[in-house]
C-alpha cells in the first residue's frame, strides 16, 4: 500500500522546474573576494539560493547577493544546486558554510582544498564526475586547475544543503581582500 503524498503535475507546472544551462543568468560579483583577480569566475543560481538572514560582511549566500536573486528554478525544498564557471588558476577564497557543501566537475580539473584539525591546507584534485561533500563548518575552497574541453573555462556543480545557507569567508581571507584595497565594498 501507497504511503507518501502524491499528485498529478501539469507540464506547464513542470517546465517551470526546468533549467536549461544556455539560458542561466550568470554573476560574477556580490561576494567579498569577487574583485580579487586570483578569484574571478562566475556563478549559476539553479535551484534555489534565497539571501540568508543574518547575512553582511564576510557572511553571505554561498553565489552572493547578486547571483541569490537569479534563481532559475526559485524552489525552497531544502537544497540548492548552481554552477560556477572559471579559468584555470581561479576560485573563492578559504570560506565555510552553515550547511553541507558537494562538488562536482562537470569540465576541467577542480582543486578542492581544506584545513585540516591542525589548521593544514590539504587539497586533493577532482576530474569530471568526481564528487566530494564537506561538512557544515569545514573550512574550504575549489580552484580551477585545468580547462575544459578546447581550452574552455571549466564547469564545476556545486550542491549545498538548506533554503537560505550562509557562506563565512574566513579572517585571514577578509585580511588578505582588505589589504588589497578589495574589502570592504565601496
Amino acid at each position: 500500500m501507497e504511503t507518501l503524498p502524491k499528485f498529478g503535475i501539469s507540464r506547464a507546472d513542470m517546465l517551470k522546474r526546468v533549467a536549461r544551462f544556455r539560458d542561466l543568468k550568470g554573476s560574477d560579483g556580490g561576494l567579498p573576494d569577487s574583485k580579487a583577480p586570483q578569484c574571478e569566475r562566475v556563478l549559476f543560481n539553479v535551484i534555489g539560493f534565497q539571501p540568508p538572514k543574518g547575512s553582511g560582511g564576510a557572511v553571505t549566500s554561498p553565489v552572493g547577493d547578486d547571483a541569490s536573486r537569479l534563481a532559475a528554478i526559485p524552489i525552497s525544498e531544502g537544497f540548492n544546486l548552481g554552477y560556477c564557471r572559471a579559468k584555470p588558476g581561479k576560485g573563492p577564497m578559504m570560506h565555510n558554510h552553515d550547511t553541507n557543501e558537494t562538488f562536482i566537475p562537470m569540465t576541467g580539473v577542480w582543486r578542492c582544498s581544506w584545513e585540516n584539525e591542525a589548521g593544514q591546507v590539504e587539497s586533493i584534485d577532482l576530474s569530471p564526475l568526481d564528487v566530494i561533500s564537506f561538512p557544515p563548518g569545514a573550512i574550504r575552497r575549489f580552484e580551477n586547475v585545468a580547462a575544459g574541453p578546447g581550452g574552455e573555462d571549466a564547469i564545476l556543480m556545486f550542491v549545498i544543503g538548506g533554503d537560505g545557507p550562509k557562506a563565512e569567508f574566513t579572517d585571514t581571507a577578509m585580511k588578505a581582500l582588505e589589504d588589497a584595497g578589495i574589502w570592504p565594498a565601496s
